[in-house]
């Protein structure tokens, strides 16, 4: 048992203030992954509203206790062939609570753990409102467990982890390669893997339960965003107001392309554009200018709007728009930030190519081709590979009802007892 005295003297060689701010922030990323069930539960119908909200609920459990085991090590202990980590860190192994995150000597590693753990667990997540209302629940947990090593732990350790993009010099301050690319590609091949939904739902069931969960997301993203500084300072603040301008700007340039051409300013619409700005601002919140988020939140509301109806018109039944958001959001915003990126505002960064930085705006996008391929096509052939175990997608009959045929559970009763 630590004493007292030695607690103290652990304590002192903290950064008290950064790591009370590191734990709101966890907190906070933490909240997004409930109100990313909410956002998603709202918008699909009255009958499969429980199963697509425990796919995310389940991914906190699952993940955590992978992040635990193998997850953290794998991403940030060691390096092979610059793909992946070690096991040296498994099950926590030598991570003491007194010891010092070497990233920036002022936060305890515990720290950093549980905040990374929380990106992990929102990653998988997302995926799931591409698919929603044809996938099993079996064969879900399988792929979300294959996907987190198959996929999620090299990217991270690739970017993050010290791996072969950190080497290249790419950046991504908070995801907008290692959560939103790889997510949203990976959801584009679940849809043309499973294929479209026999029965199509007539809209959101309850756009409330989307605005609900539209303002958790945002809350939670300055944590997201700003807390990827991991310490209060300029930077910190300067993601914080990126990312609301980026968002804010978004928000209203998707509410107005939808007043122009679609004659309504939709309230799904607007929100649907904010989180595209929140997911394209990600990479590049801290490491460019006010100016420049609002720039970026303005080209991330028109190119994911439109993405959007290229989808549509594609026929690919992506239920809830995880490509057109959050892949082509990323992959967006971290091809914007090796345009837009200037050490004036952030000397830790890199010029980008409006400062004259070719090379870095050369593997910004060559990164970002990397990441869609490879989610892609692990994700594809994953679901393949399942599907000879399990049947990934359930009867139509199950689609009918998913919350009543995969979960014995429903959302809503009428007086009768019956949904």
């Amino acid at each position: 048992m630590i004493s007292p005295i030695d607690a103290t003297l652990q304590l002192l060689q903290f950064d008290t203030g950064n790591t009370a701010f590191m734990l709101l922030a966890t907190s906070l990323v933490m909240l997004m992954t409930p109100g990313l069930a909410f956002f998603y539960g709202g918008l699909v119908g009255r009958k499969n509203v429980l199963t697509i909200m425990i796919q995310s609920f389940v991914s906190m459990a699952i993940v955590t206790i992978l992040w635990f085991a193998v997850g953290y090590s794998l991403c940030f202990s060691g390096d092979t062939f610059g793909i992946i980590g070690n096991l040296d860190k498994a099950f926590l192994n030598g991570v003491n609570p007194g010891d010092v995150f070497t990233g920036n000597g002022q936060i305890p590693e515990m720290v950093f753990i549980v905040y990374q753990m929380m990106f992990a667990i929102i990653t998988p997540a997302l995926i799931t409102g591409a698919f929603t209302n044809r996938v099993d629940f079996k064969a879900y947990l399988i792929f979300l467990v294959a996907w987190m090593f198959l996929v999620y732990f090299p990217f991270v350790h690739m970017i993050w982890g010290g791996g072969i993009l950190a080497q290249w010099g790419v950046l991504d301050f908070a995801g907008g390669i290692a959560v939103h690319t790889i997510a949203g590609f990976a959801a584009l091949a679940s849809v043309l893997f499973v294929g479209p939904r026999v029965i199509k739902e007539k809209g959101p069931h309850s756009i409330p339960l989307v605005a609900l969960g539209t303002g958790l997301l945002w809350f939670g993203w300055y944590g997201f965003n700003a807390g990827s500084e991991l310490a209060v300072d300029t930077i910190t603040v300067l993601a914080f107001i990126n990312t609301d301008l980026a968002a804010s700007v978004a928000g209203a340039t998707w509410l107005a392309l939808a007043w122009i051409l679609e004659k309504k300013p939709k309230f799904v619409g607007f929100l649907t554009g904010a989180v595209a700005g929140l997911a394209t601002i990600t990479p590049a919140a801290g490491f460019v200018t006010p100016g420049a988020s609002m720039i970026i939140g303005f080209i991330a509301g028109i190119v994911c709007y439109f993405a959007i109806g290229f989808k549509d018109r594609m026929k690919w039944d992506d239920a809830l728009d995880v490509w057109g958001v959050h892949g082509i959001g990323g992959a967006l915003g971290t091809i914007c930030l090796g345009i837009f990126a200037t050490t004036t505002i952030n000397a830790g960064g890199a010029n980008g190519l409006i400062a004259g930085n070719f090379v870095f705006f050369g593997v910004q996008f060559l990164a970002v081709v990397i990441a869609a391929a490879w989610a892609f096509i692990f994700t594809y052939v994953m679901l393949f590979i399942i599907n000879k175990i399990t049947p990934v997608r359930v009867t139509d009959v199950v689609e009918s009802s998913l919350d009543e045929g995969q979960l014995g559970e429903v959302a809503y009763l009428s007086d009768e007892g019956e949904i």
